[in-house]
C-alpha cells in the first residue's frame, strides 16, 4: 500500500480472501464451547473504488502466492499426466488380453467373472490437477474442478460488474444457487448434464474476489434491493467489502519490496497449504465431518459477548433489511477471521483471544 499509495484496505482484503481460499476445508472452526455449530473459513471479499484507485495492482500483488502455488501444482499435474499416459497404454493392453481371456473361459464354459472383474480393474484414472485460481469458469466447469478440488477454489474478478451480470442473465437461475450454496462450503452438490453426465461434488466451496467501482455497485443493488429475484442474500454474502475513502495526498515511493515481509507471506502460504489438523491441535471427528478447532476459554467469553450484542442490534435496531442481512452474516465471519489469524500466525490449540479480537477489530 505505501508503494503503490493506494488505501491499505485493498491488499488487506484480498490477503484474507486468498488465505480462506488456500486453508479452505481442511480445517473449520466450531465457535461455542459444546455445539456443533462449524464454520468453514471461506470469505467472499470485494473492493470499491473509482477507476486509477490501484484496485487491480493491490490483488494482483497479494494474490501472488497463490500464483506460485497454482504454478507449482501445474507442473506436478503434467508430470502426472505423463505417467497417467503410460498406464492407460498398459491398462489398454491388458484390457485386451483380457477380453480375449474372457472370450475363452465363456467358450470353454468356464466362470469369467474374474476375468471381467480384472479388465474393468485395469482402467487408468486420469489424475486431476490441484486448481487454487480460477477467473472465469462456467458453472458446469467449475463444477468439474471442484469435484477434483473438494478443498475449494478462488475465484478472481477483476471487475465483479461482469460477475454479477452473468448471474442476472435469464436462464442462470441456477447458477445463482450454485453461488448460493457455495458460501458457506459445507454442502454437497450434484450436476446431471446430458454432455458431462453426473459431476458429484463432495463440497461446494468457492472464495471470491474482486473489486468494482462504486456506479456500476449502486446499479446493481438499486435492482437487488427492490425486492426481486435478485435479492436473495447474494451480494450480502460478500462479506469483506470495504469502500475506503481515496488518499487525500500523493508522494512518489520508488522503493524496492521488503524481500524478508514477502518471504515470510509466502512461507504462510506454503505452509497452510498443507495442513496436518492433528498438529496444529485440531479435534477429528469419528464420523468423517471435518477437523475443527475450538476458542480457548478466554476466548470464548469475549466471543459470546460480541454475539450476544450481535443479536441485540438485529432484534433492537431499526435496520434496513438488507444491511440486517449483511450483519447478519457476521456470525460466521468473526470466527472466520479469528481461525485464519490463528493460522496465518502459526499458533497450535485453541483459537486464543488475540486472533478473535483482531478478528472484531
Amino acid at each position: 500500500a505505501e508503494r503503490m499509495q493506494c488505501p491499505p484496505d485493498f491488499p488487506a482484503v484480498g490477503i484474507m480472501v486468498a488465505l480462506s481460499a488456500v486453508v479452505g476445508r481442511q480445517i473449520a472452526i466450531r465457535p461455542k464451547a459444546e455445539d456443533d455449530w462449524t464454520v468453514v473459513p471461506n470469505l467472499w471479499g470485494g473492493i470499491i473504488g473509482r477507476p486509477g484507485l490501484f484496485k487491480t495492482p493491490a490483488l494482483q500483488e497479494v494474490l501472488r502466492p497463490l500464483d506460485r502455488l497454482d504454478a507449482r501444482a501445474r507442473k506436478a499435474h503434467e508430470e502426472a499426466v505423463a505417467g497417467y499416459e503410460a498406464d492407460k497404454l498398459v491398462a489398454e493392453a491388458q484390457t485386451r488380453i483380457a477380453k480375449d481371456d474372457l472370450r475363452k473361459a465363456l467358450k470353454n464354459g468356464e466362470d469369467a467373472h474374474a476375468i471381467a472383474k480384472v479388465a474393468v480393474e485395469s482402467t487408468a484414472d486420469e489424475p486431476g490437477r490441484r486448481r487454487y485460481l480460477v477467473h472465469d469458469p462456467t458453472v458446469e466447469k467449475l463444477g468439474e474442478i471442484l469435484r477434483d478440488n473438494p478443498r475449494g477454489v478462488l475465484i478472481f474478478r477483476d471487475e465483479l460488474s461482469g460477475f454479477l451480470r452473468n448471474l442476472d442473465r435469464e436462464g442462470r437461475e441456477s447458477d445463482r444457487a450454485f453461488y448460493l450454496e457455495a458460501w458457506n462450503g459445507t454442502g454437497r452438490f450434484s450436476y446431471d448434464r446430458i454432455s458431462r453426465g453426473t459431476i458429484d461434488i463432495e463440497a461446494a466451496c468457492v472464495s471470491i474476489l474482486g473489486g468494482i467501482q462504486p456506479g456500476p455497485l449502486s446499479a446493481y443493488l438499486a435492482r437487488a434491493f427492490q425486492g426481486g429475484a435478485d435479492d436473495d442474500g447474494l451480494v450480502q454474502r460478500f462479506q469483506l467489502v470495504v469502500w475506503p475513502d481515496p488518499p487525500g495526498t500523493w508522494k512518489n515511493i520508488d522503493q524496492p519490496p521488503d524481500a524478508a515481509a514477502r518471504n515470510e507471506a509466502y512461507g504462510a502460504f506454503q505452509r497452510l497449504d498443507v495442513i496436518d489438523p492433528a498438529s496444529v491441535g485440531a479435534q477429528i471427528p469419528e464420523d468423517g465431518s471435518l477437523p475443527f478447532l475450538r476458542f480457548s476459554r478466554a476466548a470464548q467469553d469475549v466471543f459470546t459477548e460480541w454475539r450476544t450484542a450481535l443479536e441485540y442490534r438485529l432484534r433492537e435496531e431499526d435496520l434496513p433489511p438488507v444491511i440486517e442481512a449483511h450483519i447478519a452474516k457476521y456470525r460466521s465471519l468473526i470466527p472466520t477471521l479469528a481461525l485464519l489469524t490463528f493460522l496465518a500466525d502459526g499458533k497450535t490449540g485453541q483459537v486464543d483471544e488475540d486472533s478473535l479480537v483482531k478478528a472484531c477489530a
